[in-house]
């Protein structure tokens, strides 16, 4: 078993006692990112679904840092604090992602750090690379 861990400047800094995401073998585990924008480390100005937006950027950067895709996550859980917004995750989601989509989960809470609206984290299976024979 290899583990590594992955860190990106293009997604937010951790901002507590946790990694990015972490690699064991071909399994990526992607911890939850809410809309900090990287470069400021501060919430993205806007609505919900600019919130929701952000979101899918900072995985996006931090699947591409762990040599994938979005299309490589085989499962995301989404957090909202209104579950009123499913719609919109439904409908910036479909920019993001293409069938065959990941397993998910959306959970209503109450509240999330930094008192966003959004966060989710994944899972993330990166195909082994083939080599042709030689």
């Amino acid at each position: 078993m290899t583990k590594q861990i992955i860190h990106t400047n293009k997604a937010p800094k951790a901002i507590g006692t946790y990694s990015q995401a972490v690699k064991v073998d071909h399994t990526v585990y992607l911890s939850g990112q809410i809309p900090l924008l990287p470069e400021t480390m501060t919430i993205i100005d806007g609505d919900i679904s600019d919130q929701i937006t952000q979101v899918f950027d900072n995985l996006k950067a931090v699947a591409e840092a762990a040599e994938g895709t979005l299309a490589d996550i085989v499962k995301l859980n989404v957090f909202l604090t209104d579950l009123s917004n499913f719609p919109l995750v439904n409908e910036i989601m479909g920019r993001y992602f293409e069938e065959p989509y990941p397993a998910r989960a959306v959970i209503g809470v109450a509240a999330l750090p930094k008192n966003v609206g959004v966060e989710m984290d994944a899972i993330m299976f990166i195909k082994p690379q083939e080599y042709p024979a030689s």
